[in-house]
């Protein structure tokens, strides 16, 4: 402790009370200053290749939390409880008084978290625990912060290390300041809360605190510390959005920025996927699932692109370039990557080559693996006999990426992306979007309030009651304060940024075609070759549903058309006018149902009138009578309808 503290004095550092005292009393403790090291901490001891990450719970006897191998590409940890391999939507709950919109601690447990607080500290005096100072988001935008972790759960240290930075002691700024602490308690999930994922935000004056009681990362180091990033912002005016970011160039060089927004499973890391090929060289579409027929399309020349942010983009002031676009930078150090739909050999080879021949070792979760194997990404552990985990994930510094964009982009077109179900007469559903839409800016803010989760999610538990939504910006599930001051500072950064576009995509499905992530995929391709170019005045129509603003008569990659039925769901005969407009009502229904949760009093009066606009079944035309589309999108005067420019 004394060195640690020395170090600390002289680059003027004060540890928290609580950390200080904490430390001071712990049975053991190392402070760590890179992954390497952590790498090196997971496996218990150098000599080991298997390691068992195990704890006494009282009346219960040795539990294995997880079995961590060493493998020739880097680290791999399963948990030995399927229900650990995923999000939990359930997972915060909030300790403070401050305001949220948020479940509280004591209202959810029946007592108060100070005595959950003194019983935690008292537990993890009682381990040999993991130190070390990490910073969340980038270029010296988020918030520094402190994790102690215990010390046999190395591999959890290792995930928050590499996801938001890991610091050097000697490295630290002068007058580094904490402004987050994360604490781990594994254990306390048996004791406490019934084996289910917990964690509690305590919000002080100066610190923002995270309990974790899991040793899944997903809500804590990465979705966790996501919260703290939005705390900051909700108090300092500014958002983190839950998106991806790519810079692509066409054949031609046209160069466009998407920036991929949805909720989790909403096609964010495929965005940054490349299209594969079939065997004889064309692109599926997609497949029938009444007929089976399948349809493909011929693309000689793809695009290239950079990634720039896999799941979270800073949209600090400091970063915009007045130039009428949104600027963001990523938010992350590493990307938190899923792979269930790599399945085989060949289904991904950018991302094979990448986490098989590795320049840094990655931390490979959900991947079936032997000691000192090279660990696959399409080797998926079984959740039961028979039954692959859907959520299997490896963990990529940025650094190692080919191509990646370190600095600050403008983005170009802003997507919304929906996990969408089979849609049929039969059977009607919300799967009634087209292969892409182009929005209005205000209908573009009412998509990303109710923000579908989708269906299929392979990322979180789902409670199986159908559509859900995930809450404004996609993000609201990790946020730890008030649902309206969101809602109003996504409406400003729309309003502000009038020269990005706005598109809508499914994936999964389109009425009764499975695509995947096809259409956010062909969508890239096609508005790179159109760089600033607009759509033909006949290429585009309202769409039948005013909720997805308008839909295309027509789309051509490389000479080759894109069949309408994937442009106009109503077209497809097992669909139908009738079986879309079905699916329509659906749709509606569930945006009346969750637009209510935004009717406060603090919402601005821009919104009110966009959401009442919504429920009176309004049309484009009224959208954006109130956020106009700018100078590349007008109306023709004859019939107010028309849009003469396009994106």
């Amino acid at each position: 402790m004394k060195d640690l503290v020395v170090k600390l004095t002289n680059k003027r550092i004060s540890l928290p009370p609580d950390i200080q005292n904490l430390l001071d009393e712990c049975r053991n403790y190392t402070v760590y200053n890179d992954t390497e090291e952590l790498f090196k901490a997971s496996m218990g001891s150098h000599d080991n290749t298997t390691f068992k990450v195990n704890y006494d719970i009282p009346g219960k006897g040795i539990l294995t939390e997880a079995i961590i191998h060493k493998v020739k590409n880097g680290v791999s940890a399963n948990f030995t409880d399927p229900y650990m391999r995923r999000r939990d939507p359930d997972t915060m709950v909030i300790a403070d008084d401050k305001p949220t919109d948020k479940a509280r601690f004591a209202a959810k447990f029946g007592y108060n978290f100070s005595k959950l607080k003194g019983e935690t500290f008292d537990w993890l005096k009682k381990q040999d625990l993991s130190v070390f100072f990490f910073f969340a988001g980038r270029d010296g935008i988020g918030s520094g912060g402190i994790a102690i972790v215990p010390a046999n759960a190395a591999f959890f240290s290792l995930s928050l290390a590499m996801l938001q930075k890991i610091l050097p002691v000697d490295e630290l700024p002068e007058r580094f300041e904490i402004e987050s602490i994360v604490y781990v308690a594994p254990t306390f999930r048996h004791t406490h809360f019934n084996g289910k994922q917990i964690v509690v935000h305590n919000r002080t004056d100066k610190i923002h605190e995270v309990y974790s009681y899991n040793l899944y990362p997903g809500p804590s180091a990465k979705k966790g510390l996501y919260g703290v990033l939005l705390d900051k912002g909700e108090k300092e005016g500014w958002i983190t959005a839950h998106c991806s970011v790519v810079q692509v160039t066409s054949p031609y060089d046209n160069v466009t920025t998407f920036m991929h927004e949805g909720a989790s499973g909403g096609g964010k890391s495929e965005m940054l996927g490349h299209i594969v090929r079939e065997l004889q060289g064309q692109v599926l579409i997609g497949e029938n699932l009444v007929s089976g027929e399948k349809r493909l399309i011929s693309i000689p020349l793809f695009c290239t692109f950079s990634p720039v942010a896999d799941d979270m983009a800073l949209c600090h002031p400091s970063l915009q370039r007045g130039n009428g676009k949104l600027s963001i930078l990523d938010g992350e150090n590493s990307w938190f990557i899923r792979v269930d739909g790599v399945n085989d050999y060949g289904d991904d080879p950018f991302l094979e080559k990448l986490s098989i021949k590795v320049r840094k070792p990655l931390l490979f979760l959900n991947i079936e693996t032997k000691p000192e194997c090279t660990a696959l990404i399409w080797d998926h552990i079984e959740d039961a006999p028979g039954k692959k985990c859907t959520n299997p994930r490896i963990i990529v510094p940025r650094e190692i990426v080919p191509g990646v964009v370190n600095g600050k982009v403008s983005v170009d077109v802003r997507s919304f992306g929906v996990r969408t179900p089979p849609s049929s007469r039969e059977d009607p559903s919300y799967g009634i979007i087209g292969l892409f839409h182009v929005l209005p800016p205000a209908l573009a803010w009412l998509w990303r309030l109710v923000a579908p989760r989708g269906y299929g999610n392979p990322s979180i538990i789902s409670n199986g009651a159908g559509m859900e939504s995930e809450g404004v910006g996609s993000y609201w599930p990790f946020a730890t304060g008030e649902l309206i001051p969101h809602a109003n500072m996504l409406l400003e950064q729309i309003v502000n940024t009038p020269r990005t576009r706005y598109t809508l995509t499914p994936n999964q499905h389109i009425g009764v075609w499975k695509v995947g992530f096809k259409p956010q995929l062909f969508m890239r391709e096609y508005l790179t070759r159109r760089g600033n170019a607009k759509l033909r005045t006949d290429q585009y129509q309202p769409a039948r549903s005013p909720l997805l603003g308008y839909e295309l008569n027509y789309i051509t990659i490389e000479g080759a058309k894109i069949p309408s039925r994937f442009l106009k769901v109503y077209k497809q005969p097992e669909v139908g006018e009738d079986g879309y407009d079905a699916g329509a009502a659906i749709l509606f229904d569930f945006f009346k149902k969750e637009l209510a949760k935004y009717n406060k009093p603090h919402l601005s009066k821009m919104g009110r009138d966009i959401i009442d606009i919504c429920l009176l079944g309004g049309s484009i035309r009224e959208y954006i009578d109130i956020i106009p589309m700018d100078y590349q999108y007008a109306f023709n005067k004859t019939d107010g309808e028309e849009m003469i420019g396009g994106i």
